[in-house]
């Protein structure tokens, strides 16, 4: 039933902005989704009513307001039924006007990403000894702001690729400058290099962290999990899945198409491998409504992640890789009795012989009849902190074997790291894969000098020879958009590094 008492609004306020009925469910089985729904598209300062008739609500929702800063204005109870009426930040900021967003343009609602025809484009090939990096680069301080307002519903489409435009312009510039030999847009786009598709999914949702500490089983681990990232973790989100996935726009076809106006050498797009996804966006707590099992999910998954592989070697990409970080955790952390927050992945895993063959079998159905020769994998051990003690360690023993049976005509493997272990390792992947090496790691400040990058070069080519290795940083620069590991400045030093470590080597 509707409460039957009204609520006491400050002067000059008639009532709530936005009103919804969350019925019986709690914090942790879908009700922080409906509330995160209703709440980004609001400006701050206005006012959501939430009714529900489930008893914990009366303490969890009030915690959820505390941590993630929105302001309890009031609460009733008749009966059963509850009345929440939260502000969207604080209610003293109602009615001012939001900052402006340093960079963006609005274009009067009109999408600046043309849809590009859909005809086979033809690829560069990528040269043996290719420099390039992992994929993320740093965004500029305007990109971050105008992500985070087109996530929360307050930068239109059209506004927010034309401010991301211009970021993409400057990475791609910088990597030219460094003379790298294959190009990345830097993933600007994107808030995470994983999580970024709940934007571009039907039924799928961003939800900052915070919203999953009812969730999880130890709301303190998680916590100190958090405090790793060296950001607020309200300002990182993570896909949610509110109903089957599926993909009815492209995720990264609209990346490619704007890089490859940039530059005439080879590009290569990364995408989040579906183990990975399937990992991050496999929370039963969540998922059971529309899925039976994370099996069920991962099919929706291959589905989607086969229909982009297609798009993007159409679209002339010479290089799609698909990023599998967590397979470390499978084996170097053991089998989990809860969730881990190593990449995003908060799903519980199984014992790591099924979780191995589970991603093998994933990635060998996205990649079924492509060219392997385009299609590259990489795995490293975690990449959320500068802070080299708190990542994972262990060499590729336990994965080789896993690695080799996985369709794809390239390994972009961390290896520069003492943690990554030794080189000689990888002789046991197929003798028909390139090899790409990690020479400097993205964790360090300032660039490795010249003759120990040099070194890792001349070792690597020792083992495999030139015409199997392509060469780059351990991983990302910016994994995650408002946590960079490094600098731009740093960024491009790194790469000019490895080209000049490369020259020297030819």
């Amino acid at each position: 039933m509707k409460p039957t008492e009204t609520h006491v609004f400050p002067d000059g306020i008639a009532g709530p902005d936005v009103s919804f009925d969350g019925g019986d469910l709690d914090c942790g089985n879908g009700l922080l989704l409906l509330i995160r729904k209703h709440i980004d598209p609001m400006a701050r300062g206005q006012l959501l009513e939430i009714l529900s008739t489930e008893i914990s609500v009366d303490e969890d929702l009030p915690a959820w307001c505390r941590l993630t800063s929105n302001e309890l204005v009031s609460f009733r109870k008749v009966g059963r039924q509850r009345s929440f009426v939260i502000a969207k930040g604080k209610l003293a900021e109602r009615g001012q006007a939001p900052a402006p967003v340093v960079g963006a343009r609005h274009s009067g609602g009109a999408h600046v990403q043309p849809q590009a025809p859909r005809t086979s484009i033809a690829a560069p090939s990528v040269p043996s000894m290719s420099v390039m990096g992992i994929g993320s680069w740093p965004r500029p301080r305007w990109m971050v702001e105008a992500m985070h307002s087109y996530v929360e519903g307050k930068l239109d489409e059209a506004a927010f690729h034309e401010t991301a435009n211009d970021s993409v312009r400057l990475v791609a510039a910088a990597q030219e400058r460094a003379g790298a030999g294959v190009v990345t847009d830097g993933e600007q786009r994107r808030d995470s290099y994983a999580s970024f598709v709940a934007t571009r999914l039907d039924n799928c949702q961003l939800i900052p962290l915070t919203d999953l500490l009812p969730l999880v089983d130890d709301p303190e681990k998680f916590e100190r999990e958090l405090r790793a990232l060296d950001v607020p973790a309200a300002d990182v989100r993570h896909p949610a899945v509110l109903g089957r996935i599926s993909r009815s726009r492209p995720l990264a076809r609209h990346e490619a198409d704007f890089l490859r106006t940039l530059t005439g050498k080879p590009i290569k797009v990364a995408l989040p491998g579906p183990y990975l996804l399937t990992r991050t966006m496999w929370m039963e707590c969540l998922n059971e409504r529309a899925y039976e099992s994370r099996e069920a999910l991962a099919q929706d998954i291959v589905t989607a992640l086969r229909a982009e592989l297609k798009d993007l070697l159409d679209a002339g990409v010479s290089l799609v890789q698909f990023d599998e970080p967590v397979l470390s955790e499978v084996v170097f952390s053991g089998a989990k009795s809860g969730p881990s927050f190593m990449c995003g992945a908060l799903s519980e895993s199984r014992e790591p012989a099924h979780e191995l063959a589970f991603a093998r079998d994933l990635v060998n159905a996205v990649t079924e009849g492509s060219p392997r020769e385009r299609i590259a994998l990489h795995v490293c051990r975690g990449n959320w902190t500068p802070d080299e003690s708190v990542a994972l360690a262990g060499d590729y023993r336990p994965l080789v074997d896993t690695l080799a049976s996985m369709r794809v005509g390239a390994y972009l493997l961390e290896m520069c790291t003492p943690r990554a272990g030794e080189l000689e390792i990888l002789k046991a992947l197929p003798d028909d894969a390139r090899i790409g090496i990690g020479v400097v790691n993205q964790k360090c400040a300032h660039a490795e000098p010249l003759e120990e990058v040099g070194a890792r070069i001349d070792r690597a080519i020792d083992l495999f020879g030139k015409d199997r290795l392509l060469f780059h940083p351990d991983c990302g620069f910016a994994t995650f958009a408002d946590n960079p590991i490094c600098s731009t400045i740093s960024a491009e030093e790194k790469l000019r590094v490895i080209v000049q470590a490369v020259d020297r080597a030819r």
